[in-house]
């Protein structure tokens, strides 16, 4: 079974929780990154952080932090049956691991007296981070350290900076920044379709579209080693580097392979992610890179987090930039996530300010939010008529006799659908094409998956589309509430059926699943199977709980086996092992 890539926000979690002990401790002296940490956690997870950063010491004790959480009452009917695990507790459980895996918070252990009794008890505390909290607290209530030196001179080199309408939205002291106000103004509009050309024709080059300019080595190294790309002959991996060659001649050498890479399995599923997972994808390859050119990886971090906190429009200084923070500049100016003037190479005044663009001030941001680098600048660039909602540009319409029908005029967005549609004719505003086996087949080769094409329509699909399905829906709702109250008038229904929201034609989404099925005849999971069980007690009680807790992959009754997945083989072992002591300890006890 293919594994596809995950969202931006668990994956930059899971390199997060990989780093060292001391690598954190440095993260988080930086009230930025710690914000930024912040927005990526779980909602209860922030509660946990949010309550104990104004309390005293930080701490709270296991049973109080139960407390917190309200759980639903639940009867048991019996003592295997109060052995399993809520979902709100699961929950909790998941959200504690979380911040413990990013040491955001300490287990301490504490002998607590009983002042009535006198009989002492170890208690479980948890301690939120202190240099954590110190920092998130100043980003939090604006200390003078919130965003660092890097935001702290923002306020008084603040260029600047018009919306759509010409208004002016922020000003500030220009002097030191440019000699000529009216010159150096910077619209964010400007910034938008900067950094939108910019990213899209690092996509445009990944589907093979013909470009005036190709991006910079840098990018190109980039799309290599994040596996998104791959080249024909040479197969060198660039940065690995002997220690007595030129990095520079090495890479020179290599242009002309570079730029004649052809796209991998790998590629075409990243061009249907949204466009944070692109954007972090590719900046959590540049961290790997990094550490093999000996640059700091706390100062590349702090400066990814620091981007997401700036304001757009802003100008700041390099000034207080590290070496290493330097050099990035020009690599994320490359990506379009940072915006700097150029002048002439013959020129002696360079530019010590920078921009950050909306690719960089969203990177915190709710990756749902953006759904492709294209509809995120639309979103700020072309403000659509709310009274015209026929507007609809890279809509998508699609038959029940698989034809489609895409308003766009977009290359990128058409270079796409080209993956996985026969696209027949083009027009100015509009291409038409139809889904056939051959190109979903294709696509599926590609290591793009069903579900991906399925989610990539339904997220494009024209307005029309979804009214209709939502009209559908509320009728489904309205018949089956009839229905079902005229079948369970004097029983229980617990068994009511709620219909989904059917935007696509069913027969479209089960067919593309049907083609898939054809190369996918056989699907592998990592997992344990459990078997030869002393009784049908114990197998049912375990397998039931499995499913409860969802690991449970197969089961065979008559057997007595179940497989269940790699992540939830432990959980099981673990009430299996609680089930044995209690049969023990029933046991033990003498009857009466």
């Amino acid at each position: 079974m293919s594994v596809s890539m995950q969202g931006s926000k668990s994956t930059v979690n899971e390199y997060l929780e990989n780093l060292p002990d001391s690598i954190h401790s440095k993260l988080y002296k930086s009230p930025a990154t710690c914000l930024a940490i912040f927005r990526l956690l779980p909602s209860l997870s922030k509660f946990y952080i949010m309550t104990l950063i104004f309390t005293e010491n930080a701490t709270v004790s296991y049973p109080e932090l139960n407390k917190w959480l309200r759980t639903s009452p639940q009867h048991h009917s019996n003592v295997s049956d109060a052995l399993h695990v809520s979902p709100a507790k699961l929950y909790r459980n998941e959200s504690l691991k979380r911040l413990k895996s990013l040491n955001l918070i300490k287990e301490i252990r504490r002998q607590i007296t009983n002042p009535n009794t006198g009989a002492t008890t170890s208690v479980l505390f948890f301690r939120l981070n202190p240099i954590f909290r110190d920092s998130l607290r100043n980003a939090l209530s604006g200390g003078n350290t919130a965003l660092g030196n890097l935001t702290n001179t923002a306020a008084a080199t603040t260029a600047v900076v018009k919306d759509e309408e010409g208004d002016v939205e922020m000003q500030n002291d220009l002097n030191g920044m440019f000699k000529d106000e009216n010159k150096d103004e910077i619209k964010i509009s400007f910034l938008d379709k900067w950094s939108l050309s910019k990213w899209e024709n690092i996509l445009h080059f990944m589907v093979g579209s013909e470009l005036e300019e190709l991006p910079s080595v840098g990018v190109l190294s980039l799309l290599k080693h994040s596996g998104l790309m791959e080249t024909h002959g040479k197969n060198d991996d660039l940065m690995n580097l002997d220690k007595n060659e030129n990095k520079e001649d090495y890479v020179e050498d290599d242009v002309s392979t570079l730029q004649n890479m052809k796209i991998t399995k790998e590629g075409f599923q990243f061009l249907l992610q949204d466009i944070n997972s692109q954007i972090w994808m590719l900046l959590l390859q540049y961290l790997k890179i990094s550490e093999r050119l000996m640059m700091n990886p706390v100062d590349v971090l702090n400066f990814i987090f620091v981007l997401g906190s700036l304001e757009l429009g802003k100008s700041y200084k390099t000034d207080s930039l590290s070496s290493t923070q330097k050099i990035m500049l020009d690599d994320l100016i490359d990506y379009g996530l940072i915006y700097q003037r150029q002048y002439p190479e013959d020129s002696e005044r360079k530019d010590n300010h920078f921009f950050p663009t909306r690719l960089a001030t969203s990177l915190t941001s709710d990756s749902k939010t953006f759904r492709s680098a294209t509809q995120v600048m639309n979103k700020s660039i072309n403000q659509f008529d709310k009274n015209n909602p026929s507007k609809d540009n890279g809509a998508i319409i699609i038959e029940t006799n698989f034809k489609l029908y895409c308003y766009t005029d977009s290359p990128l967005q058409i270079a796409i659908l080209n993956l996985f549609v026969h696209l027949r004719s083009r027009f100015s505003n509009m291409v038409c094409g139809i889904i056939t086996r051959e190109s979903i087949r294709k696509a599926l080769v590609n290591g793009i998956t069903a579900e991906q094409i399925i989610k990539y329509l339904e997220t494009h699909a024209h307005s029309q589309m979804k009214k209709q399905a939502q009209e559908k829906l509320l009728r489904k709702i309205d018949f089956e509430s009839s229905t079902h109250t005229n079948e369970t008038s004097g029983r229980d229904g617990k068994n009511h059926f709620t219909p989904e929201l059917e935007i696509i034609p069913p027969t479209v989404i089960d067919q593309i699943k049907l083609w898939q099925l054809e190369l996918e005849r056989i699907q592998t999971f990592r997992g344990f199977l459990f078997k030869d069980f002393n009784n049908d007690l114990e197998f049912e009680k375990l397998w039931k709980y499995a499913t409860e807790i969802g690991v449970l992959l197969w089961k065979d009754i008559n057997k007595r086996q179940f497989f269940v997945t790699q992540e939830g083989n432990l959980q099981v072992v673990e009430y299996a092992n609680r089930m044995l002591r209690r049969q023990r300890s029933e046991q033990s006890t003498p009857q009466p």
